[in-house]
């Protein structure tokens, strides 16, 4: 019997735990956060679970494993990884985990398609998977979503859509997606990677074991991912809203709001998507290259969805308009180049922006500084806001979140937007975006009870506002 070490046994972790014993495998696990429900779990099991094992007893660990699988929490830098490779023991993560066991499905394996880049994963993973289920088929997000891919498997589903973070990548060897997507490369996740260098090779992990019956397809704006796609060796696509010569791309010729079209012709008229700034049609046109790359749905399916996908929480989230004064919900901008799309996609920001230091340099946030009326730093970051930002006037430092609210409403004037898109995580204050941005969403919303919503009075309902209906009910807690 082969045994395992699983390090780490969170949500990830604990699912890979699950699934190896349930398919006979020995499994030791260890954590450096242990806690009374993750001893439950073990104990439940029947697993052995080491609380931080120094670097002794992690080479003593390995050398009974065959595996080991790190949790997506579990830096390159840690010593778990640095004692595998001296013990030779092969490092993999769930989503490879799961392809192998997928691979050997008695019927052949299902079709994953794959999406990756720095920002616009989640929002491009939910939409792919609204415009499977438009051509009829059971599609399930997965990866790095509520569902990990090894849990994912046991589901009554066609075709996957796999979240992948470039944690998970960087751990693939025989990872093969039907098709993969790369959105975009910006720095990020530094506290995680060693280096930009290696951050860079694991999202490229994405495309390394397709072949030439696959499809790898590169974001034709961004010169990373263009040069890292000239040797996918999967067959080649491209997306941009800008570039006409992309493969999937906006055609302006005949109507200036652009007509979203693909290799065999037009797919849907920009007018008619219900997301579409200019970062959401270019995650539609993503989305669109992967279902139809691979033929497992049509354009009409596409059209369907992309006109009734309005996204989940937390990513420009309208939360309302009172008095000419809009109030956006952005907590999932987790990046500069995820808080500069935001910040481009209006005039006039009173932006919110700040939070736990990744070691990123912050100022790629402010290439549109000259949309920004008035900044309010918060956070650890706040001081690299401030200095980032340093040609708006209007510059503020908050104490925490409700401070900045208040003095968000403080500056804002009839026609401003005010805009929470912190362009850092959140782990200096919050468990993590969801919880930043459920926070905002109720001051904002509390801030607001007596007043009205585009003639309404403005209630607690509003807060799901920009939710598709059976959103909640498919994912839970949206990421």
């Amino acid at each position: 019997m082969s045994r395992v070490l699983v390090y780490g046994v969170a949500v990830a972790g604990a699912a890979v735990a699950r699934a190896l014993t349930q398919r006979g495998y020995d499994v030791v696990a260890a954590d450096d956060r242990v806690d009374e429900g993750r001893r439950a779990l073990a104990a439940d099991l029947g697993v052995e679970l080491f609380d931080t094992p120094d670097t002794d007893t992690i080479a003593e660990l390995l050398a009974t494993c065959e595996l080991v699988v790190p949790a997506p929490g579990i830096p390159e830098h840690h010593r778990l990884i640095a004692a595998a490779r001296r013990a030779g023991v092969e490092l993999v993560s769930e989503i490879e985990l799961a392809y192998r066991w997928e691979a050997q499905r008695p019927g052949g394996p299902r079709p994953m398609l794959a999406i990756t880049g720095t920002d616009g994963k989640t929002t491009t993973t939910l939409l792919t998977v609204e415009m499977l289920r438009a051509a009829g088929l059971q599609a399930i997000d997965a990866g790095n979503t509520d569902t990990p891919l090894v849990e994912a498997l046991d589901l009554d589903v066609d075709v996957f859509a796999v979240e992948c973070t470039s944690f998970r990548l960087a751990w693939t060897r025989q990872f093969r997606p039907a098709a993969g997507v790369w959105l975009n490369l910006a720095p990020d996740h530094l506290d995680w990677h060693t280096s930009l260098t290696t951050y860079r090779a694991s999202k490229a992990r994405l495309w390394a074991a397709q072949t030439s019956d696959d499809v790898a397809i590169g974001f034709a704006d961004d010169a990373t991912v263009m040069a890292e796609l000239a040797t996918a060796p999967g067959r080649h696509r491209t997306f941009s809203v800008t570039k006409r010569d992309a493969d999937y791309h906006l055609d302006v010729r005949d109507d200036p709001a652009g007509v979203l079209t693909g290799p065999s012709g037009p797919l849907i008229s920009s007018r008619e998507v219900a997301r579409n700034r200019p970062h959401d049609l270019s995650n539609t046109l993503a989305a669109a290259a992967l279902v139809l790359e691979t033929g497992l749905a049509d354009v009409g399916a596409v059209a369907a969805a992309a006109r009734r996908f309005v996204g989940p929480a937390h990513r420009l989230e309208h939360l309302g308009t009172w008095s000419d004064i809009a109030w956006y919900n952005d907590s999932k901008a987790t990046t500069p180049h995820a808080a500069a799309a935001a910040i481009g996609s209006f005039e006039r920001i009173v932006l919110i922006a700040g939070g736990y230091d990744k070691g990123v340099d912050l100022a790629a946030m402010a290439g549109a500084a000259e949309r920004v009326d008035t900044v309010i730093a918060l956070g650890d970051t706040a001081d690299a806001v401030l200095t980032a930002f340093a040609a708006v006037t209007d510059r503020q430092r908050a104490a925490d979140l409700p401070d900045a609210v208040a003095r968000a409403g403080r500056a804002a004037t009839p026609g401003s937007t005010v805009l929470l898109s912190p362009g850092c995580a959140s782990f200096d204050a919050y468990s993590g975006f969801e919880a930043r941005g459920d926070h905002f969403r109720e001051l904002v919303l509390e801030r607001h009870a007596h007043r009205t919503v585009d003639g309404e009075r403005s209630t607690q309902d509003t807060r799901q506002s920009a939710l598709p209906p059976d959103a909640q009910s498919q994912n839970g807690a949206l990421r």
